[in-house]
């Protein structure tokens, strides 16, 4: 990992495929920021309400009825115009997305024909954010995250805009750990070498157990792994011509048919065929000048049913509570209902969620093992209640 700021290097695509060179923008002129949202997850810890046909980043989970991805737009509209915000999602949710962000080009919806992962995701916004300016900023943003301080949300990324623009920088916002969490990977950043607020990256590590957890929390030079990047797309499309060559062709052949008749033909031949790795596995670790910018608004990945617990009103009794219920000496429990009553009595650390078809009941030691009940319904042939 190298921890001092590289000088900016000329992208590549050539002439002929690009019609303009990076590098020779002027300096002086603003450059756009542009926002990829990485809208394609199935969201299945959050069944039986996320769905196959309508997964969590289309659900509402917060008392203001907004969705989630509708959230995430809103989140950065001071950094970002709605026109430059893309969004990559599954095919089939081409329409769900049309209906929650009518706001956002048609052309800006970016439907990938198989999920490869989030480097291919990645790389097709930047081809797409490529083919409209010379070169830009682009914020990365999964689509199911939830914050409670937006304005210093916006702040923090406001940041990493500039560290982005100053140089060949890739910039992750990380998050601030309050607890030793192994359910996330984590960044190990360089106290002593700093930009303004961010640090340079040492590396990124695994999740780890419960005391190498503690461990990482002790010695407070790590940061959760929160999956949002910020970088110039020249930047990272050279990324991946260093790291990932093979899809980098990939990509520059998908951007040659951007705005062109064969458009989706060429995304439909090319795109099952880009190798299918995370852009932390595939750029991330392997890539020099990056920097993190810790993280202090109140982030939630909303992994599973547990975090309506954290992001709802509690009840005297510590209880979340949704719906048709009555609850006797009842605590500590989420309980997602409907217009059917459901009734509990002496329940503790319970969640319930009920859906027309489906019952999901479990305890909260074990929710994060829903995938498990998805995979039985595969097993036995149960699909329609994927």
């Amino acid at each position: 990992m190298v921890k001092t700021i590289r000088q900016n290097k000329e992208a590549n695509f050539s002439p002929h495929q690009r019609g303009v060179d990076f590098a020779s923008q002027n300096k002086e002129e603003f450059m756009k920021t542009t926002a990829l949202i990485m809208a394609g997850g199935k969201g299945e810890r959050f069944w039986p309400k996320s769905r196959v046909n309508m997964p969590k980043q289309f659900l509402s989970l917060t008392d203001d009825g907004k969705t989630m991805i509708q959230l995430t737009v809103e989140r950065i509209s001071p950094l970002v115009d709605i026109k430059d915000v893309y969004v990559a999602t599954n095919k089939n949710y081409r329409e769900l997305v049309k209906q929650q962000l009518p706001g956002i080009p048609e052309e800006n919806i970016l439907c990938e024909p198989v999920g490869r992962n989030t480097a291919p995701c990645v790389g097709l916004g930047a081809v797409h954010v490529a083919s409209k300016y010379d070169d830009a900023v682009m914020i990365v943003l999964p689509s199911d995250h939830l914050i409670k301080n937006n304005e210093v949300f916006a702040d923090t990324f406001k940041e990493a805009v500039q560290i982005a623009e100053e140089g060949a920088n890739l910039v992750t916002v990380g998050i601030t750990p309050n607890y030793p969490e192994t359910g996330y990977g984590y960044i190990k950043y360089n106290q002593a070498d700093k930009k303004n607020n961010a640090y340079s990256v040492e590396k990124f590590v695994e999740k780890p157990d419960l005391e190498t957890a503690k461990s990482y929390l002790a010695d407070g030079t790590y940061l959760w792994n929160s999956g949002m990047f910020v970088w110039k797309v020249s930047t990272i499309l050279d990324c991946f011509k260093k790291f990932m060559p093979d899809t980098y062709e990939g990509l520059l052949k998908i951007k040659a048919a951007v705005g062109t008749a064969d458009e989706n033909a060429v995304l439909e031949a090319e795109f099952p065929n880009l190798e299918s790795q995370s852009v932390d596995y595939g750029i991330m670790e392997k890539a020099d000048s990056i920097y993190t910018l810790p993280g202090n608004f109140g982030w939630d990945d909303v992994g599973s049913w547990l975090a309506v617990g954290r992001i709802k009103k509690n009840d005297d009794n510590s209880n979340v509570i949704n719906g048709n219920v009555v609850a006797v000496n009842t605590k500590g429990c989420v309980i997602e209902g409907g217009e059917k009553l459901i009734a509990t009595v002496g329940l503790r650390d319970i969640v319930v969620v009920d859906t027309k078809d489906a019952t999901l009941i479990t305890t909260k030691e074990n929710a994060g093992e829903i995938k498990q009940v998805l995979a039985k319904l595969r097993e036995e042939g149960k699909n329609e209640y994927l």
